[in-house]
C-alpha cells in the first residue's frame, strides 16, 4: 500500500513558509548566521577565538553557533561579519504580497 505523497514547492524563505511573523527578517538572520559560521569553519576559529580576534563575546558566537538568533539584530550580525574581515552587500526587492487565497490556491496545486 502506498500512500500518496503531495510536494509543495517553497518560496525560498522557510519563515514565510510556516507564516512566521517577521519572515524576511528571520531569514536574512539565518544567512548572515551561516556566513558567520562558515567563515568560523573556514578559519578554523574557536568561539573563544573569534571572540578575542572580534571583540564579541564567545558566548555570542556560541549561540549562533547553536543558531539561537533571538538575542542578534541583522546590524549585530554584520557587524561580526565585519569584525572577521567580510564584508556584507545587502540589495533589495520588494513586490506586492500575495493575497492568503493565492497562497492557498498555489499550495493546493
Amino acid at each position: 500500500m502506498s500512500k500518496k505523497v503531495e510536494i509543495v514547492r517553497g518560496s525560498g524563505n522557510i519563515f514565510r513558509d510556516f507564516s512566521r511573523p517577521n519572515a524576511d527578517a528571520e531569514q536574512l538572520k539565518a544567512l548572515l548566521a551561516a556566513e558567520i559560521i562558515q567563515t568560523l569553519d573556514g578559519r578554523r576559529l574557536t568561539v573563544r577565538a573569534a571572540g578575542e580576534k572580534t571583540g564579541f563575546a564567545a558566548a555570542d558566537f556560541s549561540r549562533i553557533r547553536q543558531v539561537k538568533l533571538d538575542r542578534f539584530t541583522i546590524d549585530r550580525l554584520m557587524a561580526i561579519l565585519s569584525k572577521l574581515d567580510r564584508r556584507v552587500d545587502v540589495s533589495v526587492e520588494t513586490k506586492p504580497r500575495p493575497k492568503r487565497s493565492d497562497i492557498a490556491h498555489h499550495a493546493s496545486r
